[in-house]
């Protein structure tokens, strides 16, 4: 048990990647008062959190109602997690999920898509439609990562002024080369069993 909840909580710190976000919350919070941003930030990962559970709970459900397979979702998974790191390992300079509006930041774009974005869902309903009866132990994968996630982002100004923007971005583009190899694995398992339940 003690293996899949640590498995679980790395991917999940992979795909929520705190590391790689923390040039996206500086920006974000470049127009909010000093004395907000913190609360922001956890209001935002609160709201990230919160996705990411009703996701990983209602995930079974919401396939059955698009008549999605777990092999479906485990191929397209595989796709956005690829496309995620691609551009993490090659950052535009929009950023990973486009321009930021100016303002202070609700939901968007640091809750969703930052940190509770298309692969971080699609890696939890994965997760919990693959294992349902393993619930629990997703849900603390999920509170970990996040708990972590929280604290890389609430010290997300001190980090990039402490380590300096080259290397932040240098880590955030290494877990974009682990996250490359996670969603080929995904993508392949996906293929796998497809071309197996032809053989059939």
């Amino acid at each position: 048990m003690h293996s899949d909840v640590f498995s679980a909580t790395i991917l999940l710190i992979l795909v929520l990647d705190p590391f790689g976000n923390i040039p996206l919350v500086v920006s974000a919070l470049a127009g909010v008062a000093p004395h907000r941003r913190a609360r922001v930030v956890l209001r935002e990962c609160v709201f990230a959190y919160a996705f990411l559970l009703v996701f990983m709970m209602g995930g079974r459900t919401f396939m059955q109602w698009l008549q999605l397979s777990d092999v479906a979702l485990s191929i397209a998974g595989g796709i956005i997690l690829f496309l995620i790191a691609l551009r993490m390992i090659f950052p535009r300079p929009e950023g990973i999920f486009g321009d930021i509006e100016g303002g202070e930041p609700f939901l968007v774009p640091l809750a969703v898509p930052a940190i509770a974005g298309p692969s971080a869902l699609a890696t939890v309903m994965l997760m919990s439609s693959k294992d349902p009866a393993d619930l629990p132990k997703w849900i603390l994968a999920i509170t970990l990562a996040m708990a972590l996630t929280t604290v890389v982002l609430l010290a997300s100004s001190r980090l990039q002024a402490a380590l300096g923007e080259r290397a932040v971005s240098a880590f955030g583009r290494l877990m974009g080369l682990v996250l490359t190899a996670l969603a080929v694995q995904m993508l392949l398992n996906g293929v796998q069993t497809f071309v197996a339940t032809l053989g059939k």
